[in-house]
């Protein structure tokens, strides 16, 4: 009775690990690993994070164009000093109380570079100096209101440089983020395929394997009735032992599958998954002139080099601004008084005009202008050129896809017949096999040709569908829906604009 306890209480421990294994497998479709990978994948995350950051820097640039306050305390400030009055040759000290502050608000313009600051310093002091022939008590309260511009002149606008160059690194950035999301579409469909492909071989080994332990028990039954020689039961045990070593090669490369498309989702490798893949092939014909005109269109990547282009005329603009002529002019006017009372600060005003000119004259550099400028010269060069070999790249790789479709068709239809030859090729013989007409070793190699023929075909689907996704991408356009295909650019609430 022990026993049979244990043994009942080891039974439902085992089914209820086999359920928990079971209920925590998780089933993927591709959209499923995409959301998952969008969290989670390393690079994704990265080109994410990359484009956030430019999103942020933009949002701090152009809220600086607005107007920025700020405001200094002083609460309290106390000296004492001793010093010698050479004109009355005698020694006073002298003691310093003082408290005020400053508040400042300035407004920068993006279309001339300029600055408008608007300044008012308030405060108040008490001052005692102690001389020989006595001591002299000051208290003053003060007020300076000051309205300044600043202009600079015969330069660029250095202001709305630096705001072009945020804007070209915001959408840089979000371009680098949707092709790595394309990257990673792609990497994550052919693993599912990959994963796909060796469940496929795992069921033809097992199909296999099955076959062949149909096969030895034919055999071992016609050894023992004396109907076929005992070499024969031999040659049905080698193919036995093979479809099984082949079930376990497959099961092995199933689960090396797998664990790759999880490092690429970002998930953990114990998770246990499966994926849920429908390989449906529609064959068609492709305009070659359409597919390299939709690249040349809409590939992002022409974009990035024109983004290389602008900012090296920018940099052109700023090399031809070392060691130039310009100037600077600065206008302001402002009011101030001081009064021992607070009311009366204002009672006799004094008016502060001012205005200035300022101008910085290069004379010599040695020709360090003339080489940077040179050097710029020859990086605008490069970037045209990057240019001109990026869409040259395009158009080959399109053209080079629609030749290895034009390949994969007619490798698929030559697949399918094959398939459907060696498995009426496999039955046929089976016959002759069950009769005696064949040896264990010839229907082994008529398993292994039907085998290969399945798993051939399954792997032609799959690389024509893995193709027809680079044409996808190469080309920016979804031929099986005649559809234009728009990257997805929008994280957490922004958008690329």
């Amino acid at each position: 009775m022990l026993k049979m306890k244990l043994r009942f209480t080891w039974i439902v421990v085992l089914l209820m690990g086999i359920s928990f294994f079971s209920f925590a497998q998780i089933t993927l479709t591709i959209e499923e690993a995409m959301n998952i990978a969008e969290d989670n994948n390393p690079q994704m995350r990265t080109a994410k994070l990359n484009y956030m950051r430019t999103q942020y820097m933009l949002i701090a640039s152009r809220a600086g164009l607005k107007p920025q306050f700020s405001m200094t305390v002083d609460p309290f400030s106390y000296s004492q000093t001793r010093s010698f009055d050479s004109y009355n040759s005698d020694y006073y000290t002298s003691r310093n109380l003082s408290t005020g502050g400053r508040f400042r608000t300035e407004l920068p313009f993006l279309l001339t570079d300029g600055v408008l600051s608007l300044t008012n310093t308030f405060g108040w002091s008490s001052n005692e100096s102690q001389k020989a022939t006595g001591t002299t008590l000051t208290e003053r309260f003060s007020n300076n209101l000051q309205l300044r511009y600043d202009q600079p002149l015969f330069t660029y606008n250095r202001r709305q440089m630096e705001m072009k160059r945020l804007e070209f690194d915001h959408e840089n950035s979000g371009i680098s983020y949707a092709l790595q999301r394309l990257r990673t579409e792609q990497n994550i469909t052919r693993q599912f395929y990959a994963v796909y492909l060796a469940q496929n071989n795992l069921e033809i080994s097992r199909a296999e394997l099955e076959n062949s332990q149909k096969n030895y028990d034919i055999i071992k039954e016609k050894v023992e009735a004396g109907l076929s020689a005992r070499e024969e039961l031999f040659q049905a045990e080698v193919n036995l032992a093979s479809a099984e070593s082949s079930v376990q090669s497959t099961g092995v490369t199933l689960k090396n599958a797998k664990d790759d498309l999880k490092q690429t989702l970002g998930m953990p490798l114990k998770e246990d998954i499966n994926v849920s893949v429908t390989i449906e092939v529609i064959t068609m014909l492709i305009d070659e002139e359409k597919a390299i005109q939709s690249g040349l269109l809409s590939r992002m990547e022409l974009r990035q080099r024109e983004i290389s282009m602008a900012e090296a005329d920018l940099a052109m603009i700023t090399t031809k601004a070392i060691n130039e002529f310009r100037g600077d002019i600065t206008l302001s006017m402002g009011i101030s008084g001081d009064n021992p009372r607070f009311d009366d600060i204002y009672s006799t005003p004094t008016n502060s005009p001012r205005i200035g000119i300022s101008f910085t004259i290069p004379i010599f550099d040695w020709g360090q202008r003339k080489a940077r400028i040179n050097a710029q010269k020859t990086a605008q060069i490069i970037a045209q050129l990057n240019y001109n070999n990026e869409t040259v790249n395009i158009e080959n790789d399109i053209r080079q896809s629609l030749r290895s479709l034009e390949n994969l068709r007619s490798q698929i239809s030559i697949a399918e017949k094959q398939v459907r030859n060696t498995e009426m090729t496999y039955n046929l013989n089976q016959i002759r096999y069950r009769e005696g007409d064949l040896t264990g070793l010839q229907m082994s190699q008529y398993q292994t040709q039907l085998s290969n023929a399945k798993t051939s075909l399954v792997r032609s689907q799959i690389n024509y569908k893995n193709e027809m996704l680079n044409l996808k991408i190469l080309t920016l356009y979804d031929f099986e829906n005649d559809q234009p295909i728009v990257p997805v650019r929008e994280i957490s609430g922004f958008t690329i604009k």
